[in-house]
């Protein structure tokens, strides 16, 4: 057990304890949380990423509700901790499955369990990793020539993520931690995260890595939270640039925006997953009138969702209000492979270092 599992065994008993202690003196017990909404998200100066702010709620045992999630709140307490103990793990819909046998502490979906797995971290200042929580596979994986130690079933090994993998690349696990993930070393100038499997693919296969210098890091949707600390990690700790090179309409910009600038879901850790200093290399707007590129109509799904940007503080930087303005006017949004109308090759040999010189990463 290492020094980050005693801490949350620690920590997650002393909010069991604040709970006893409040029944023990005849209050009915409480529990305060930061408003996890938009309008609660504030600029964090210190860590250059949104977090959240100090607006609050509270959780009260005056409801049959309330008193429900503060039985539940002890159960799954008591769960974490047998498993850091007992030296087992289990995914979320594990515990949620777990909780069938819990009686009237039982979830009834598992977005209740996944969203109090997030309120002890926040409560208990650890980590979901710190509890031995890991979600479902994500499908993040990374290509380049990076040198890791990796915790397997006997004990560290050694990979070289270009040399040692197939072309799809070392598949990042859940906990990314120093303790059982190591950055042993690299000659790789800079870090590309990329939103979709083919174009990760596309990029391995036209030698883009070796002849860039790149590590690139398949983020496979919205990316999993040790996929951000990944990146995060050789960012600090290799002073490596970051780039987010994603489709180009509304969603995909929420993807850059949860790398770069912290997710709402995750705001209370946005200091351990996001990378200020990222920059963004997706389709934009502006790529679909100078690169003349094929497009799709917005939905009024992706309407809303643009819009809504506009209200978001991650997205008050002048960049991404004349982007987003523009999409609506133009009322179209662009995929990375439109770049294909060019050729395979066109967005190894012309786009990418194109905008990477503007940059001045390359």
């Amino acid at each position: 057990m290492n020094e980050r599992h005693t801490t949350a065994m620690s920590n997650l008993t002393s909010i069991v304890e604040n709970i006893y202690d409040q029944l023990n003196v005849g209050n009915v017990p409480v529990m305060g949380l930061p408003l996890r909404s938009k309008k609660n998200i504030e600029f964090d100066t210190q860590h250059n990423v949104w977090k959240y702010g100090e607006l609050q709620t509270t959780r009260t045992s005056k409801t049959v509700q309330g008193a429900q999630m503060m039985l539940r709140t002890v159960y799954t307490a008591e769960f974490i901790n047998d498993m850091i103990r007992d030296n087992k793990s289990s995914t979320l819909r594990e515990m949620y499955y777990i909780s069938e046998g819990w009686d009237r502490a039982k979830f009834n979906s598992q977005d209740e369990s996944n969203l109090l797995a997030e309120d002890l971290e926040i409560i208990s200042k650890c980590m979901r990793e710190d509890f031995k929580l890991r979600p479902e596979e994500s499908g993040a994986h990374i290509y380049g020539n990076l040198d890791i130690n990796t915790l397997t079933k006997k004990g560290m090994k050694k990979f070289n993520c270009m040399d040692d993998v197939a072309e799809t690349g070392f598949a990042v696990p859940y906990n990314v931690e120093k303790e059982s993930f190591e950055i042993a070393g690299t000659d790789a100038k800079f870090v590309m995260a990329i939103e979709t499997g083919g174009m990760f693919a596309r990029l391995i296969e036209n030698g883009f890595p070796e002849r860039y210098g790149a590590i690139l890091v398949h983020l496979s949707g919205q990316p999993a939270r040790s996929t951000r600390r990944l990146i995060k990690r050789l960012n600090e700790e290799r002073g490596l640039p970051v780039t987010v090179f994603t489709d180009g309409d509304p969603w995909s910009f929420r993807i850059f925006a949860s790398v770069a600038y912290g997710a709402i879901k995750t705001a209370h850790i946005s200091e351990y997953l996001a990378t200020p200093t990222a920059q963004f290399i997706g389709i934009t707007a502006s790529d679909i009138l100078n690169y003349d590129l094929p497009t799709d109509k917005l939905s009024d799904k992706d309407t809303g969702a643009l819009s809504a940007e506009l209200s978001d503080p991650r997205f008050a930087d002048p960049f991404w209000v004349g982007e987003i303005q523009a999409m609506l006017e133009m009322k179209k949004k662009s995929e990375q492979q439109a770049l294909a109308k060019y050729g395979l090759d066109f967005v190894t040999d012309t786009y990418l270092p194109e905008k990477l010189g503007e940059m001045g990463i390359l």
